[in-house]
């Protein structure tokens, strides 16, 4: 007999992201429990022709060790949010001020 999975992946992508668009890669993980309810993700945006350390992550939101939490150019903070739609939200936004040029 397998053993039910605590939690499934249902999300699983990288995307490169085109030099003309800014360059780089994004990075998407979700986990979601027995109900569908995100319970571990991993959004992460990569590009070592901006930031060299954190294996190129400028940008990321996470919940490893059950803490969802923001990197930024090597800086880790804690996030405060009501969902993982928010963050999701969040994490489009400030990777869309990237893509434009614009640094935060």
């Amino acid at each position: 007999i397998m053993p039910v999975p605590r939690f499934v992946k249902i999300v699983d992508e990288t995307h490169e992201i085109s030099r003309r668009r800014g360059n780089g890669k994004l990075r998407r993980e979700i986990w979601v429990d027995a109900s569908g309810k995100v319970v571990r993700f991993n959004l992460a945006f990569i590009n070592r022709e901006i930031h060299r350390g954190d294996n190129g992550r400028v940008l990321g939101y996470d919940s490893q060790h059950g803490v969802w939490h923001r990197h930024h150019l090597g800086e880790v903070s804690p996030v405060e949010a009501t969902s993982f739609d928010e963050i999701e939200a969040r994490f489009e936004a400030e990777v869309g001020t990237y893509s434009r040029g614009r640094r935060q």
